[in-house]
């Protein structure tokens, strides 16, 4: 026989564990909210913007296939600038206790979409060593090219600065405690479901029904009804009995 199940079990079932729904939601806000303030590290970040101009012969020889070449170049720069011929004398200029590996973790390199504008941007833990990252990467970048590519062809538009009071990109407490309520309420809502499905208890003359297909003739009272309804028959009785002396 199929089971179907109401709305309004739904409803029942929710009512009758929301406790446990409250508990568990409030125990994953907590958690979040102790591992986004106490235990996570803050992490800052900066960005500076190098601009890769067009070489002089590459200007005299324009052709249809130009845009093409210069993005090519550009995706070439971009891999450079994160190698170890760069980043090792970063490290080093820096004096900075890190290898090229680690200091590659730390950087981004990215090109604006159909631009010659790359934006280099570092996460630290530490804010002004973010910045001082990135405008070290690029000022390397730009004076190692010339020999590496025999080219010139590299300016740096804008510096990574240190903002007064600067924010860090993550840890977000509040981000992550809302994200926490609501897995927590997911989280609670289907223990109670799991809980309401395991348990194949018989409490009341609705699961009778149910799980019996039968209806219920007669209910059992239980021993305390009884002796009460004993104990009222009795007085009822003795009323009588004296109003008929009477």
């Amino acid at each position: 026989m199929e089971e179907t199940i109401s709305l309004k079990e739904l409803m029942q079932t929710l009512r009758k564990r929301l406790n446990l729904i409250l508990v568990v939601t409030l125990i994953a806000v907590l958690i979040s909210g102790i591992i986004s303030f106490f235990f996570l590290t803050p992490i800052y970040q900066a960005s500076t913007q190098i601009l890769v101009n067009k070489t002089k012969d590459d200007q005299a020889a324009y052709s249809v296939g130009e845009v093409q070449t210069n993005l090519q170049l550009i995706n070439t720069y971009n891999v450079i600038i994160k190698s170890s011929a760069i980043l090792e004398l970063v490290s080093k200029e820096l004096d900075l206790d890190m290898t090229a590996n680690e200091l590659m973790g730390k950087i981004n390199v990215q090109s604006e979409q159909n631009s010659q504008v790359v934006n280099i941007t570092v996460q630290d833990q530490d804010a002004k060593m973010a910045a001082d990252i990135a405008n070290k990467t690029a000022e390397v970048f730009q004076r190692e090219i010339v020999t590496l590519m025999n080219v010139d062809n590299v300016n740096i538009l804008a510096k990574a600065a240190v903002v007064e009071n600067q924010s860090p990109i993550k840890p977000k407490p509040l981000l992550n405690i809302a994200i926490a309520l609501v897995v927590g309420l997911m989280a609670g809502v289907g223990i109670a479901f799991l809980i309401e499905y395991l348990d194949n208890t018989i409490k009341t003359e609705q699961d009778i029904e149910k799980v019996l297909g039968m209806p219920v003739l007669g209910v059992v009272a239980t021993i305390s009804d009884t002796k009460e309804r004993a104990s009222r028959q009795e007085s009822n009785s003795r009323v009588r009995g004296e109003s008929h002396g009477k």
